[in-house]
């Protein structure tokens, strides 16, 4: 389980990062990152019911919190991550997840990182 202090809770949060942050998409799922502030990183998960009924959509939640529990450390300060569980979520295997939300974050993170290069 994530930590109460790394759990999205509040609808501004949610909307601040798919509205104004990078989005990376993989078959599975859909990752939207975006960094303000200087607070701990922040993750929240949305799982809609066109992924399946109450308990596949728990399932898949307990999942992904799971993942990300593993990789928050990677996350910079100041980060806001939504992860949105696309329909084949639900029947993929925890490593094909795993290796999709690894791909998705390293792909958002490359991202930033040229464009802080860009800047300096």
């Amino acid at each position: 389980m994530l930590s109460r202090e790394s759990r999205m809770r509040r609808g501004e949060e949610f909307q601040a990062a798919i509205k104004r942050g990078k989005r990376a998409g993989r078959p599975t799922l859909v990752v939207h990152l975006v960094i303000s502030g200087d607070e701990t990183p922040r993750v929240g998960f949305v799982v809609s019911k066109a992924v399946g009924g109450a308990v596949v959509r728990n399932k898949v939640k307990r999942r992904l919190r799971h993942l990300m529990r593993e990789r928050l450390e990677r996350l910079p300060r100041g980060s806001l991550l939504v992860v949105r569980a696309n329909p084949p979520a639900a029947s993929a295997r925890s490593e094909q997840l795993a290796a999709e939300l690894d791909l998705a974050l390293d792909r958002l993170l490359r991202r930033r990182e040229s464009s802080m290069d860009g800047q300096r």
